[in-house]
């Protein structure tokens, strides 16, 4: 079982950056999508970035925030700038693919989440 894990998060004032990192452990094959979501206290779980066939930002984080990702070593990052309270969340990546050269059994894995606290 692929397992997906973040790092990079935590207690940032606001304007300041931080880079998150996601590494799988395994590899992941036929790669559809990488991404980021975030989830904040008492608020559902949001898209932020997604890397695919385009990349695509949610409005709040357009200019500020953004994706890259390395299909070969099953990596993604997000390189967040000029944070702001209200990006304070619980961040996830996730990976569409298969562990299955051969393409079957394509899902979508996920990590469980890293910590950014931004205060002003």
């Amino acid at each position: 079982q692929v397992q997906l894990v973040e790092s990079g998060g935590g207690l940032v004032q606001a304007g300041e950056s931080l880079r998150l990192s996601c590494n799988a452990s395994r590899s992941i094959f036929n790669i559809v999508t990488m991404g980021w979501s975030r989830q904040a206290p008492g608020k559902q779980r949001e898209l932020v970035a997604i890397l695919g066939s385009s990349t695509n930002y949610a409005d709040f984080v357009k200019g500020r925030f953004a994706i890259s990702g390395n299909n070969a070593k099953n990596t993604v990052y997000l390189q967040m700038n000029s944070l702001k309270p209200e990006d304070t969340a619980v961040y996830y990546c996730h990976i569409r693919g298969s562990e299955s050269r051969y393409g079957v059994g394509v899902r979508e894995y996920w990590g469980q989440g890293t910590q950014v606290t931004v205060y002003s």
